[in-house]
């Protein structure tokens, strides 16, 4: 079955202490785009979190712009799974 690309989101975050108060949309994406992203991502060896519902609300708040206080919750978990990661690695 081929999958529906238009569906598909994707967004890539910055955090830089002592610059950003909160991490910050870089990359966003739809469809072929988020395809994109992610591909990069792996390329750089950047860790993917798979979160279709949330990726979609980074992608709605737009490019350059910090995590409102409401999602830090659910960003925090991605940098515990981050973390984690670098844990293993």
């Amino acid at each position: 079955m081929k999958e529906d690309l238009r569906k598909e989101f994707a967004t890539a975050l910055r955090y830089e202490p002592g610059k950003d108060k909160a991490p910050v949309v870089v990359a966003a994406g739809r469809g072929l785009q988020a395809k994109q992203i992610k591909e990069i991502a792996e390329k750089a060896g950047v860790p993917i979190y798979q979160d279709q519902a949330l990726a979609k609300t980074l992608y709605d708040l737009g490019i350059g712009v910090e995590i409102p206080p409401h999602l830090y919750e659910a960003i925090a978990k991605i940098i515990v799974h981050v973390a984690r990661l670098d844990k293993k690695a």
